[in-house]
């Protein structure tokens, strides 16, 4: 095989990488005489292992060895895959180069392994072609993305030419993206010795908007600013702020499920990154895709300096923020840093207090949006409640049901949507059945 004349697809992941080599290695010598047949048959083995081994943690199933080159494929973030994520296909010379590689890939990808098995004495090799995939989970991947890369190894085998395999691979591009930024919705940012690094969370909850009870206007105000991000309009940072429990967080995770097939991605940062956001941006804002950065109940104590570096990110540094970047923020406060009645009297011995005010309230004026979210009334939660009896399926009679949520949300932190959910959820836990 021909896998070092790869030019574009060619710095695959080192774990990754290495089962490719070692099967290029044994297509190319298994029939030399020179080479030890129980060796070889030992590494043939060992490639099986790692590919049920594969299965087990991705969730493949099928054709394991096409499941493999696939993954390779859409893992790759090169000049092209990258080009072509969200947008499709792209024109130059690069095309040539590309279609130079999925020659060889093709090749990989419609080798017929049963001479080698046969001169090498390996057994069960039919394991790997016909895999049935267990229920439990992927370790790396949810049960959609799973689904699209083995969907995307039988598109494989129905192609019959290098460009048709090329064609197929763009448009999946262009359908999902490229690599780790195209096949998830949501990342955290980590710091390693190796620097700041976006890593993706591998099951964010399926929340969408319509879910959330209420809050009409709102969600409308979320949507409005989030549509236009989306489709390349002017857009705003946004802050989401008010009472706890009412559905500010879960707006988010609903807008990332909503948006994602358009290419939003969520990328969850916490207080203490903030020094690292600029470091994040720099690996985000070159990709077809819109990022939003996003700050679960932001706020600061007075002694805190974290909100600077927040200040020159969102505007004031002299990079501009990139266009594909927006910041989304929630919180309990309106005015993201705590003032005491005491800064006032301290304020007295200041020459210039109102600087020092400006300086405390000028984060809240970067967000172009605030929505606020207030806690319901008791009619605006009992109605809550009774949307999410008759959504999961609890029979309770009305009276009853309005009761025991009146009592609950009493002992439990009072009106808010979460704690319907929460008592909706104590119901349903119950051993007495009150569901269908």
């Amino acid at each position: 095989m021909r896998e070092q004349e790869l030019i574009v697809y060619k710095d695959f992941e080192k774990d990754e990488g290495s089962l490719l080599y070692d099967m290029s290695w044994l297509m190319k010598h298994y029939q030399d005489d020179r080479e030890n047949r129980e060796d070889m048959a030992g590494l043939l083995y060992d490639c099986i292992h790692r590919l049920l081994e594969m299965a087990g943690n991705h969730g493949f199933y099928g054709n394991l060895w096409h499941c493999y080159l696939s993954n390779l494929l859409v893992n790759n973030e090169n000049s092209y895959s990258k080009a072509c994520e969200i947008r499709g296909a792209v024109e130059g010379t690069i095309n040539k180069a590309v279609l130079h590689d999925i020659v060889i890939l093709k090749e990989l990808f419609d080798y017929d392994f049963s001479d080698m098995v046969r001169t090498l004495g390996v057994k069960d090799f039919d394991l790997i072609t016909d895999y049935v995939s267990s229920d439990s989970e992927s370790k790396v991947y949810n049960s959609r993305i799973r689904e699209r890369i083995c969907h995307l190894a039988v598109k494989f085998t129905q192609d019959h030419t290098p460009e048709e395999m090329k064609d197929t691979l763009t448009e999946f591009y262009k359908d999902y993206g490229v690599g780790k930024f195209g096949l998830h919705k949501a990342f955290r940012v980590a710091h390693d010795e190796d620097g700041v690094k976006i890593v993706p969370i591998q099951n964010i909850a399926h929340v969408y908007l319509d879910d959330l009870v209420g809050y009409e206007i709102p969600k409308q105000k979320l949507i409005e600013n989030t549509e236009a991000f989306v489709e390349g309009r002017k857009a705003n940072n946004c802050l989401l702020f008010g009472d706890a429990g009412t559905g500010k967080s879960s707006s988010i995770k609903g807008i990332a499920n909503e948006y994602y097939e358009k290419g939003l991605r969520i990328i969850e940062v916490y207080k203490h990154q903030f020094q690292d956001l600029n470091d994040v941006i720099t690996q985000i804002k070159n990709r077809n895709y819109k990022f939003i950065i996003y700050m679960d109940d932001l706020s600061f104590e007075d002694f805190e300096i974290e909100y600077k570096y927040l200040k020159a990110v969102i505007e004031g540094g002299l990079e501009k923020k990139p266009k594909n970047v927006l910041i989304y923020a929630t919180s309990n406060r309106r005015h993201l840093v705590r003032e005491k009645f005491s800064d006032k009297e301290e304020r007295r011995d200041d020459l210039h207090a109102g600087d020092t005010v400006q300086e405390k309230l000028s984060l809240v004026s970067r967000f172009g949006v605030t929505i606020f979210f207030a806690a319901p009334d008791k009619k605006e939660f009992q109605n809550i409640v009774r949307v999410l009896a008759e959504r999961y399926g609890v029979k309770l009679p009305e009276e009853e049901l309005l009761l025991e949520a009146n009592k609950w949300e009493l002992a439990h932190g009072g009106l808010s949507g979460r704690t319907a959910q929460q008592f909706i959820d104590y119901l349903l836990g119950r051993k007495e059945s009150t569901c269908q």
